[in-house]
């Protein structure tokens, strides 16, 4: 690992500005700038689509193929996030896996609170099978709260019958609304992303009122029997790596062929840096074997 590396996006993160009581406006800009500095490389074609009335980009890198596609889900707590956001990682994804990679702009809280981002999900996935796309040509992928609806799609298409994908890659996953994991003190000091406040927060935002045990929202409380193998990868810097433990393991005592990958001295979705930090291009080279294997 490069510490200067490390350094260099600890850095990034720790410097940005930040507004006493931001709006959630303020939030989502914030966001957006961040990638902005990270940057997009070229060779890519990015369409802009409407995927069953749910819009989004589907990014396709030079040598790609349309023959198949990952549903990726973006992070930001179901309150901030946009594909533009996670462009440079969904170009990365499809050199990885040799195909488009589809990420939707799935509504948001406060606005749109849950389960519009679930139901988004659902209809893009839908979009992509009406496209002709057998599911075992598709996967399904998402970070952080992205990582928690990758999980609940995959429970909310089993419970309708719908044919599952291939595999699903999960990030840095949230998937307790409680935020109750150990983690989330014993490493809060190592992490400069996510905090137990600003959790709840976003809990409390997007489940509006809604059960905090909700499965579709906090997987950990779902039933995972039946689901596609699993690759989860989390940082050990990270308040969320309890999230990605217990998710884990309930997926091992459901029957599910799970890939666990705990990173040492990773950060939360430190594959978004992978422009300034090797081990996030090298996570995503493992996401892309996983994928590429289980659509043999």
């Amino acid at each position: 690992m490069s510490i200067d590396q490390l350094e260099l996006v600890v850095a990034l993160l720790t410097a940005r500005e930040r507004p006493q009581n931001p709006t959630v406006e303020e939030y989502r800009e914030g966001f957006e700038r961040l990638s902005a500095k990270v940057g997009v490389g070229t060779n890519t074609r990015i369409e802009e689509v409407e995927a069953n009335g749910v819009p989004g980009e589907m990014v396709i890198a030079d040598g790609a193929s349309d023959e198949t596609a990952m549903l990726y889900l973006h992070g930001g707590g179901y309150v901030i996030g946009s594909p533009r956001t996670h462009r440079e990682l969904a170009r990365r994804l499809s050199v990885e896996t040799g195909g488009s990679i589809l990420v939707i702009d799935y509504r948001l809280a406060p606005e749109n609170p849950f389960p519009a981002a679930v139901e988004d999900s659902v209809s893009a996935y839908n979009w992509l099978l009406g496209r002709g796309l057998e599911p075992s040509a598709l996967s399904i992928a998402g970070d952080s709260a992205g990582g928690g609806l990758a999980v609940g799609t995959l429970v909310s298409l089993k419970d309708q019958g719908i044919p599952l994908p291939s595999c699903g890659v999960i990030l840095s996953p949230w998937v307790d609304m409680e935020v109750i994991g150990e983690s989330m003190t014993t490493r809060s000091h190592l992490d400069p992303m996510v905090q137990r406040d600003g959790l709840i927060t976003m809990a409390l935002t997007y489940l509006n009122g809604a059960d905090l045990r909700n499965p579709l929202a906090a997987p950990i409380y779902a039933d995972l029997s039946g689901l596609p193998p699993l690759l989860i990868q989390v940082g050990t810097r990270e308040t969320l790596y309890d999230d990605a433990i217990r998710l884990a393991c309930h997926a091992v005592k459901a029957g599910l062929k799970v890939t666990f990958e705990p990173w040492d001295e990773m950060i939360h979705v430190w594959h978004l840096f992978a422009p300034l930090l090797d081990e996030g291009q090298e996570a995503i080279e493992r996401i892309g074997g996983f994928v590429r294997g289980s659509m043999r």
